[in-house]
């Protein structure tokens, strides 16, 4: 599909994506901080569990499941929040841009 001004029916259109990256951004760190604070969360029922049968101590484990906890909750969330900023970009924000008289509009629905 070529899309076209349509003001001057230009076919040089720039796709301006602002909501889908702040979107994804603001996901990505929601995802990462939800994700490493549930594995820390999981960590400590883990290690009160631990102390009835070994001396209490803070182990690798808790901060590399800390670690793989905020990677792959970021990556959700970044994920989620491109999607979400995508059908903002298509459908509620005015995203393309033409290059030759600088107009403004959404695409076709």
């Amino acid at each position: 599909m070529s899309l076209q001004c349509p003001c001057c029916n230009s076919k040089k259109i720039a796709s301006l994506r602002t909501a889908m990256t702040v979107a994804a951004v603001v996901g990505s760190i929601g995802g990462a901080a939800r994700g490493a604070s549930a594995a820390l969360a999981s960590s400590q029922i883990g290690a009160t569990l631990g102390a009835l049968i070994r001396p209490p101590s803070f182990s690798i484990g808790s901060v590399s499941s800390a670690i793989l906890g905020g990677l792959a909750g970021g990556a959700g969330g970044c994920a989620l929040g491109a999607q979400l900023g995508e059908k903002l970009d298509r459908h509620v924000l005015a995203n393309n841009l033409c290059l030759a008289c600088g107009h403004h509009f959404n695409l076709p629905t």
